[in-house]
């Protein structure tokens, strides 16, 4: 029998019963190419982190913004702002109060800190004070939330089902009779969200929209459009490639992961998403975050659950997870949080006060190893036994380095997705030897179905191009 090609980049997709469907996608994403190539659907290694500053404070992230074109971080207590030469400076004279993630939103001027359900705190850049929101009226509507900006005004959802404005261009002045309900459907309000430069309020199962009508008194209305998907998680909110997407559900659903489509919302997630969502508590749902970017024609959004980040591609429209080594062990990825300026990426940390550049070019997390693990789908014979006598991974060769002399990627088999074989490791290719082919022999003898894990973490460009294979039918 000719070699057959056998599909790699079909992302994450890990069923309940491991039998049907194993998947695993961890720190590659999937790629597929715009022109004709040697394979279509390609794996293409996530990004490294190099570390580029330290805040003094041991603490981890809790947020990060741009504003002007400079990033900034809330690390432990305190607002940083980051230069250009990466030098960290203290804009803030008090500590910021919590240890969860804050909502942030900004004016041009005025940066505003919001602890859900607590302070409120306010930086300004051109004159370089930083204060705490002492208006009476800040919680004349009850605590605020979650903070965006639209038209001139900053918009805090509340935890009495009101939302309420700033006065004009000022985010320290509040006036008790600015606010506005969500009245379609009785629900609790979650969270707010600009886009397209409308205003919508996320209840906790539906969402409604708001438009600025001007005037002297309280500007927003609503528009009469109306969706029947709430907000699960008040952080898991992202605009990305022309639409939004966030965690959330309808009345007497388990949550879900959602994009604005049109004037309705699709479901992007994949039933095997869907599953780990509702194994989670109500607690974890509330605290899943997430962050997005776009780049090399790719645009990501990432969800963090207790564990691992799921991640997804608007353009390929599949699925990879992406995981951290912290202390020895491989669990949640440790970008807490993401932000653009000076045309780079910078991650605040999920485990204490770095701030990291994410690098295509770069092969670790902080000089930790990143573990690269694809778990193909069950291939099969019509159920009939065969055998592969050969079977082989292209890759892009000669990748070694100075770091990773002869960088190998290991093979192990499973008829059940649950036990594995021992690891069988193939050279990639020194530095140069790009021809070099990586290829297992004698297989074994499979007797209904095969799964195929590979496994790569030396700190090299990682490229998996195609997979194939001599399948053999027996007797």
């Amino acid at each position: 029998m000719p070699k057959v090609i056998l599909p790699i980049a079909n992302g994450y997709y890990e069923s309940d019963s491991l039998p049907i469907s194993a998947q695993e996608c961890t720190n590659l994403y999937p790629n597929i190419a715009q022109a004709p190539a040697l394979n279509q659907e390609t794996l293409f290694g996530t990004p490294g982190l190099t570390q580029v500053a330290n805040a003094s404070e041991l603490d981890n992230c809790r947020g990060a913004h741009e504003m002007n074109g400079v990033p900034y971080f809330l690390i432990g207590g305190h607002l940083y702002s980051m230069a250009e030469d990466y030098t960290l400076t203290t804009r803030s004279n008090v500590s910021i109060g919590g240890s969860g993630r804050v909502s942030m939103a900004d004016n041009g001027t005025q940066l505003l800190l919001l602890v859900p359900g607590g302070a409120g705190y306010i930086y300004n850049h051109v004159a370089n004070t930083f204060a705490q929101i002492t208006d009476s009226d800040f919680t004349a509507n009850g605590n605020p939330q979650q903070v965006v900006f639209i038209d001139g005004f900053f918009c805090l959802t509340t935890d009495t089902k009101k939302f309420i404005v700033s006065a004009l261009n000022d985010g320290l002045a509040y006036n008790a009779l600015d606010f506005g309900t969500a009245e379609s459907d009785p629900d609790e309000i979650v969270a707010p969200i600009v886009f397209k430069n409308q205003l919508f309020i996320g209840g906790s199962q539906t969402i409604e929209a708001f438009q600025n009508i001007g005037g002297a008194d309280f500007p927003f209305q609503r528009t009469g459009l109306f969706l029947s998907k709430g907000i699960s998680s008040p952080f898991s909110i992202q605009s990305i490639q022309d639409t939004f997407v966030f965690v959330g559900a309808g009345a007497n659903e388990s949550p879900a992961i959602w994009a604005l489509n049109g004037n309705s919302v699709a479901k992007i997630s994949t039933t095997a998403i869907d599953k780990e969502l509702s194994a989670l508590t109500e607690a974890q749902i509330l605290d899943i975050y997430s962050w997005a970017y776009a780049e090399k024609g790719a645009y990501f959004v990432g969800f963090a659950l207790p564990g691992t980040t799921l991640v997804y591609d608007t353009i390929s429209k599949r699925w990879h997870e992406r995981k951290s080594f912290v202390d020895g062990a491989l669990g949640a990825y440790r970008v807490n949080a993401l932000v653009r300026a000076y045309n780079q990426l910078w991650a605040g940390d999920l485990v204490d006060g770095r701030v990291g550049l994410l690098d295509q070019n770069v092969y670790t997390e902080y000089n930790t190893e990143i573990r690269r693990t694809i778990v193909t789908q069950p291939f099969q014979n019509n159920m009939d036994s065969f055998v592969l006598p050969e079977l082989e991974l292209t890759v892009e060769s000669g990748v070694g380095n100075s770091s990773a002399v002869d960088p190998k990627v290991g093979l192990e088999r499973s008829v059940d997705g649950k036990i594995w074989s021992d690891a069988r490791y193939r050279s990639i290719g020194k530095v140069g030897e790009y021809n070099r082919r990586v290829i297992w022999n004698r297989n074994g003898r499979a007797s209904r179905f095969e799964l195929f894990r590979f496994t790569m973490s030396e700190p090299v460009k990682p490229v998996f191009i195609q997979m194939t294979a001599d399948i053999v039918a027996t007797q």
